[in-house]
């Protein structure tokens, strides 16, 4: 029988039936990609250590004008060896080497319109993306859909969040990416709102850790999310809803051939070490402008998290302006409503002020007037060219180092260009861009020299609002080391050392978090500029040495080295600045959790370490370790910080 179906695939009557196949294997051997062509339909499969980690998964896009998913013919593959160096201080590493082998497939339609799939395998790492080649002379094309699978073992778990209805929450503002995470689903589970799940997404199988997610997202593209699962556990890429943005704009993306997509990302590991320091959204991307200037990073202060809008006044921002100069900040950022509370002529004199103190200013602006409804000024200023490089002139005038743009909801074509307009635009008047209400970062740290970083997260200003995102708190933080922030910086705007959330630290939702936990969090939480939720009244009523350790912790790393933890249970990572080592935990688990581990390059050492006593005091202490090997334990809601 077999000799029967060659002789009629050799005469072409049946020409898709044989799956012919290109591999490619990561420089240490241990992972593998394979790709197949069956039935006229191109497949890919991993493997990490000769264990199936994805079992074969679709490829291939459809056009307005052409289906590159089916009817294909394979006309070979190339591989050949990338090795990228970098640097970089807004990332989880300074110094960076990147080594992977490529291989480039070639499929062919029917009609001979050819579409390239271009995976690059780095040790624990895939990167793959699609390249359409021209053909005739049709150009233009619109993206309508991406078969791109991701295709678990049924027996995996995954650990993710639900992608938001669109034109809800506060003023129909979101999707702001501010969804709570499902942790250890079944591998079919549909999402809370039937829409699929946010990236990155985290799943488990029985002998690996997997983390999903894209990079290389620019105005040329949408960002995409991972669908809900079909009956049998794969996951595929989905493209925005068409609500996004008040409905307006298309859910597909408009584009020139030759066109190249952003790469989609497949994380591999047997821990999840390679999970929490992977560089893979930053080693196939690269610069779209040059930097302006050198941008300086560091820490803030910002009042409205604990004083709210009653404090966009000029005598209590001057009040903040002072008490970042105390804690040796760079920044403060003044939030939404300043325009109208203090104005333009008395801002210039406030940031004259905060000049003279050495502190620098950040400010707060509505994204736009055209896609929700959030009345909070300055609004009308960004969205569109002229009126943003009017008010962008203004603020390089005046002095200004950076903006936190909000309200950005959505991942359309539409809206990621309006994201890289005003990236673009600000970094032309030497400014720093910061979103809120936004999507993840997908490699902007290099793309835009000028981005900082987007929130993307339930962050900080939840804990005001809600007594039950303080009861979750040590959970959610415990979550994001492993997931959000594994793929760029998150502006969370935490560490808070009072014990409620009120201006006078009297009344309010209450923390239950111990000092030492919020403080490991400050390390925990990556971003190149932090603006912590500190008030001028823990100067008074927070221990010193709390206070000295956030006079002092860096915001930029030279190395990142996961240690121990379990995603919602509790999490531990070292950081080094310069020879500076710091080294936080925290444990969100019912009981205490002792951790043990080594660390060779701090051997022989003395060390700090601010950790809780079983009765939930924070305290100090001096210790020695001669052999770099460390014996911890975390209590419950507490955290610890280690300094040599």
């Amino acid at each position: 029988m077999k000799y029967f179906l060659l002789l009629i695939c050799l005469m072409g009557i049946f020409p898709f039936a044989v799956a012919q196949e290109a591999t490619v294997n990561s420089p240490d051997d241990a992972l593998k990609l394979e790709v197949y062509l069956e039935s006229g339909e191109p497949t890919y499969s991993v493997f990490y250590n000769n264990e199936v980690v994805l079992e074969k998964s679709r490829l291939g896009l459809k056009t307005n004008i052409s289906n590159y998913s089916a009817g294909l013919s394979f006309e070979g593959s190339k591989t050949n060896a990338i090795e990228k160096n970098y640097e970089s201080k807004k990332l989880k590493k300074s110094e960076n080497n990147y080594k992977a082998q490529e291989l480039t497939t070639t499929f062919t339609t029917q009609k001979g319109q050819k579409m390239d799939v271009i995976f690059r395998v780095s040790n624990n790492d895939i990167a793959f993306r699609y390249h359409l080649q021209k053909y005739s002379d049709t150009i233009a094309h619109v993206v309508t859909k991406e078969f791109t699978g991701f295709n678990f073992p049924n027996t995996a778990k995954s650990f993710l969040t639900p992608q938001s209805k669109s034109m809800v929450g506060f003023q129909r503002t979101k999707p702001s990416y501010e969804e709570g995470y499902y942790l250890d689903q079944d591998i079919t589970k549909t999402s809370a709102n039937n829409l699929g799940y946010t990236f990155p997404g985290l799943f488990k199988t029985e002998g690996h850790w997997v983390l999903i997610s894209e990079t290389g997202v620019d105005g040329t593209y949408l960002g995409a999310h991972l669908s809900d699962p079909d009956e049998e556990g794969e996951y595929a890429i989905a493209f925005p809803d068409s609500t996004e943005n008040n409905s307006f704009g298309s859910s597909g993306a408009a584009i020139s051939l030759p066109f190249s997509t952003p790469w989609r990302t497949i994380t591999i590991g047997e821990s999840l070490k390679p999970i929490v320091e992977t560089t893979i959204p930053f080693d196939v991307v690269e610069p779209l402008y040059e930097a302006s200037q050198d941008y300086k990073f560091g820490r803030g202060v910002w009042s409205w998290i604990m004083w709210q809008d009653a404090s966009m006044n000029y005598d209590d921002q001057v009040t903040y302006i002072d008490f970042a100069a105390e804690m040796g900040y760079e920044y403060i950022l003044i939030d939404a409503l300043w325009d109208q509370n203090i104005g333009y002529d008395r801002m210039e004199e406030l940031i004259d002020y905060a000049n003279s103190k050495n502190v620098d200013v950040f400010l707060w602006y509505n994204s736009n007037g055209v896609a929700n409804d959030a009345p909070m000024t300055p609004r009308n200023k960004m969205h569109r060219a002229i009126n943003r490089k009017q008010e962008m002139q203004w603020l390089q005038e005046g002095g200004v180092k950076g903006l936190k743009v909000d309200f950005m909801g959505g991942d359309k074509q539409e809206t990621i260009q309006l994201y890289e307009d005003i990236m673009s635009d600000a970094n032309d008047y030497g400014l720093m861009m910061i979103f809120h209400g936004a999507t993840i970062p997908r490699g902007w740290e290099v793309m835009y020299p000028n981005f900082i970083s987007t929130e993307a997260v339930l962050a900080s200003e939840n804990l005001m609002f809600s007594q039950y995102a303080n009861d979750q708190e040590a959970r959610s933080a415990a979550i994001h080391p492993f997931i959000r922030n594994t793929v760029g910086s998150m502006d969370f705007g935490g560490t808070v050392l009072n014990e409620r959330y009120n201006r006078t630290n009297d009344g309010g939702n209450f923390r239950r978090t111990s000092d030492a936990f919020q403080l490991a969090t400050a390390v925990l939480f990556q971003t190149p500029v932090q603006f912590f939720a500190l008030t001028p009244n823990n100067l008074e009523d927070a221990p010193d040495f709390t206070i000295d350790f956030m006079k002092n912790v860096p915001t930029t790393w030279d190395e990142t080295i996961f240690i121990d933890g379990f995603p919602g249970e509790y999490s531990v990572i070292a950081r080094r600045h310069g020879d500076q080592w710091y080294i936080a935990g925290i444990n969100a688990s019912k009981e205490a959790k002792k951790v043990s581990f080594s660390l060779p390059e701090l051997k022989g050492n003395t060390f700090s370490i601010i950790n809780n006593s079983k009765k939930g005091k924070t305290e100090k202490k001096e210790i020695k370790r001669k052999n770099g090997r460390f014996e911890v334990t975390i209590q419950s809601q507490g955290g610890f910080v280690i300094t040599n």
